[in-house]
């Protein structure tokens, strides 16, 4: 392995250009605020990047004159001579206003806010971008952990923010709702290479601020799209790696159009085996849109979406199978009536997504802009499953004679199916001066889902002719939400955060369960979620802030499956500081989540592998967090980020041989006291950049009663990233080269997995029972590779 890396830098070496390059950098404000997030690019060549929550950039460009074009809702173009590295710091305050992609700034936060966050742009994307999944491509966050059913990325996915699961961070694509309105949960399977068509995304840990859709227990992920392309250009993307991975990607763009039309366009396809036995994905997506901009005006028709098929992989396994075989799969195993042991081949799952989003931005002056926003989503599939001496009258079959014995039992392959509907509209109105910043929105949501089943195939028994549904029930849910924010500066160094929202969400359920049993819902809330905070900014290089907000939160579907769920309420503290200097960025800060019955993991899952959740009572997670980029050199840096905290549930109760214990103060279910992470960066040459990136996660347990059965162990893994440019290549704008080594000390490490309890009969116990336990487990890949290359035209 490590001659092959090393052949492989030699190579990329030999590719290097003559041409003398400089570094181009500064610092990016408007009057005396830095501005997060402004493109900067050069007209010439093409090389572009954005600012960070500092307002710094970081151009490498030949020698010779550029001119540059610093936008972000204004546009300010700038030449420049560069003969040796240079700083260029630019003032946005009198750049000419013109229009710019603004479809997030009713959910994002700025560093004049009192929130925590953090950015990841589409250059950090692109590193790494070798077709794993976007929770995958974010696992060196601060406090955020990640996992994979199938081990090495591909396929099913998941993401844990502050020890609080996907079901609990708000996820938005160009400010409209992405979590599934039942589960609230998010599937990022359905978009294969999303990461492909995405400009930027923020990560709020915490509550963070207003935003649509479902409410933000542990964070809001805030994703917005590809913006259009003011000149012609198109790419092939390739990739290939360990167990079978390949991805293929095409982009194209038209470029602006008589300078208002833009149309773009990706088509993708993953496929993977999966590090687990049979764990494989066949991923095809596709993102298009349409763009028209004038001076005032962006409108944007956009159509995304995506078909998977994954074998199933989210039984896990038990601990001596992970001892001896952890790979294994018990995904359709059954006996043949040889007594041989077999797996079913189409035990996989499937499902289709198709979203439509229309979005208008519109400006009026230099005050007032708004969006608005109409959107669609239609989703269908289900998943097949061989059912070894299935009880027939469970699945709505006959029994039958045979012999003149009366059979109950047959082998059957039975799919469950989900098809449904979400759609609505969010809006926003947005008045900016020199001392305010208010911003009036919200969003209509509707949700139809019909969940059902069907048996598509008996051993022995006589099936339904044409297939009928053995159980049918459909879920309605509206989601109305209104919100009000100001930010206003008292003085240069002080300004005041004010966010309210009010919502309510209406949810009904008619028909029966897959178990047989009838599943009826009519649940209503209205929630208020006030939101304030100050920040202090006693000079450019420090900003200082407090926040308080409150959040209430419904339960999800599977929470009334498996009882009487209250909904959650929390109080979130946020205190932190941010430093910012040419050679070091620090953020630090500091939380307490008070929550009032959150839902929290018991470590079960139920029959499609979704956890099992419960009422905690009185729980809280108290933190501290820190990250930082800390340039060495201009050709060295690294970017730590370390968080310690405290969670625990305060006098749990549970169920434990027949009667209710006092567990008193335990730990909250999947939560590491400990998460960290690093990347260290040595750029050798122009265009050569070579990354080593690690992370660290605490043991956790996977139970709330902290069962030694259910705790996972500590790890610490490390990836070796490398990427080379070619710029100006024959016949190409840039040839790009991306090689990523996964787990390059081959760690076997398990990332997430469950715990669960059953009772056996027990006379000597005075409750008759006796609990026992038992925990599976998802392990993850050892060492693995993708290697890509991407041809820009």
């Amino acid at each position: 392995m490590k001659s092959l890396l090393f052949f492989t830098g030699l190579c990329f070496i030999s590719l290097q250009t003559l041409a003398q390059t400089h570094i181009l950098q500064g610092r990016v404000t408007r009057g005396e605020n830095p501005v997060e997030g402004v493109a900067v690019y050069a007209v010439e060549s093409g090389e572009g990047t954005t600012t960070d929550e500092k307002g710094w950039y970081t151009l490498k460009l030949v020698e010779g004159e550029h001119k540059l074009v610093f936008s972000y809702g204004n546009q300010k173009s700038l030449s420049v001579k560069l003969y040796q590295d240079k700083t260029l710091n630019v003032d946005l305050a009198d750049a000419e206003e013109v229009l710019d992609e603004v479809f997030l700034s009713s959910v994002r936060v700025t560093e004049l806010s009192p929130i925590t966050y953090s950015n990841l742009s589409n250059e950090e994307i692109e590193d790494r971008n070798l077709g794993q999944d976007i929770p995958v491509l974010m696992s060196y966050m601060p406090n955020v952990v990640t996992t994979s059913d199938a081990g090495a990325g591909v396929g099913y996915t998941g993401i844990r923010v502050r020890g609080s699961g996907p079901s609990s961070t708000n996820v938005t694509i160009n400010g409209i709702p992405y979590n599934d309105a039942e589960s609230l949960g998010t599937f990022w399977v359905n978009l294969g290479d999303f990461a492909s068509s995405v400009e930027n995304l923020q990560l709020q840990r915490g509550v963070g601020t207003s935003t649509n859709g479902a409410g933000a227990f542990g964070a809001s992920l805030n994703i917005l799209t590809d913006g259009y392309s003011k000149e012609a250009n198109a790419e092939i993307a390739n990739s290939v790696g360990s167990y079978n991975t390949y991805k293929h990607t095409i982009k194209f763009s038209t470029g602006l159009i008589e300078d208002h039309w833009e149309f773009a366009g990706r088509a993708s396809k993953i496929k993977s085996d999966g590090y687990i036995d049979r764990a494989s994905s066949d991923l095809k997506s596709y993102f298009l849109q349409g763009t028209y901009v004038d001076e005032n005006t962006l409108i944007k028709a956009i159509t995304f979406g995506g078909s998977e098929t994954t074998y199933q992989a989210w039984y896990g396994i038990d601990s001596t199978t992970l001892a001896n075989d952890r790979t294994y799969n018990p995904a359709g195993v059954y006996t043949d009536e040889e007594g041989n042991t077999r797996f079913y081949e189409n035990q996989t799952d499937n499902y289709k997504q198709d979203h439509y989003q229309l979005l208008w931005n519109q400006k009026y002056n230099k005050n007032w802009s708004s969006n608005l926003a109409f959107h669609y989503t239609y989703g269908r599939g289900y998943y097949e499953e061989y059912e070894e001496d299935a009880v027939l009258n469970e699945f709505g079959l006959e029994n039958f004679l045979a012999k003149g014995e009366e059979i109950t039992t047959s082998d059957l392959v039975g799919t469950k199916w989900l098809d449904n509907h979400f759609y609505g509209s969010v809006f926003s109105l947005n008045y900016q001066d020199t001392n305010w910043d208010i911003i009036f929105g919200g969003g209509w949501n509707r949700y139809i889902g019909d969940h059902f089943g069907e048996v598509i195939y008996t051993r022995f028994a006589r099936n339904n002719d044409p297939y009928q549904p053995y159980y049918e029930n459909t879920g309605f849910k509206t989601d109305f939400n209104l919100y009000g924010k100001a930010t206003y500066a008292i003085s240069e160094q002080i300004a005041a955060y004010l966010d309210l929202q009010v919502r309510t969400i209406d949810y009904e359920t008619e028909g029966i369960l897959a178990e047989g049993n009838e599943f009826l819902v009519d649940d209503q809330f209205t929630f208020f979620n006030p939101k304030a905070g100050l920040t202090y900014a006693p000079n450019n290089q420090n900003h200082f802030y407090f926040s308080y907000a409150r959040a209430n939160r419904e339960p999800r579907r599977s929470d009334y499956e498996n009882g009487n769920p209250e909904h959650e309420e929390l109080n979130d503290f946020e205190m932190g500081w941010r430093l910012s200097k040419p050679s070091l960025q620090l953020n630090t800060n500091i939380y307490y989540m008070d929550y009032q019955n959150q839902l929290v993991l018991t470590g079960g899952i139920d029959d499609v592998g979704a956890f099992i959740r419960e009422n905690s009572g009185n729980s809280y997670r108290l933190g501290l967090e820190i990250d930082a980029v800390i340039r060495l050199s201009e050709k060295f840096y690294i970017r730590p980020n370390f968080a310690i905290s405290r969670n625990k549930n305060v006098g749990f109760v549970s169920t434990r041989n027949g009667e209710l214990v006092n567990f008193g103060n335990t730990d909250i279910s999947f939560s590491p006291s400990l998460v960290g992470g690093n990347r260290i960066t040595y750029l050798p040459l122009n265009g050569l950049e070579l990354s080593l990136l690690s992370k660290y996660v605490g043991e956790q347990y996977m139970s709330n009663i902290e069962a030694e059965t259910s705790k996972l162990e500590a790890y610490f893994v490390n990836d070796f990233n490398i990427q080379y440019s070619w710029k100006n290549a024959p016949l190409f704008k840039e040839v790009v080269f991306t090689g990523l080594v996964n787990n390059i000390f081959g760690e076997e490490y398990v990332s997430n997995g469950y715990y669960y309890t059953f009772n056996i009969e027990n006379l000597e116990n005075p409750n008759g029972v006796q609990t026992l336990d038992g925990a599976g487990y998802y392990p993850q890949a050892t060492t693995n590779f993708l290697a890509g290359i991407t041809l820009k035209f």
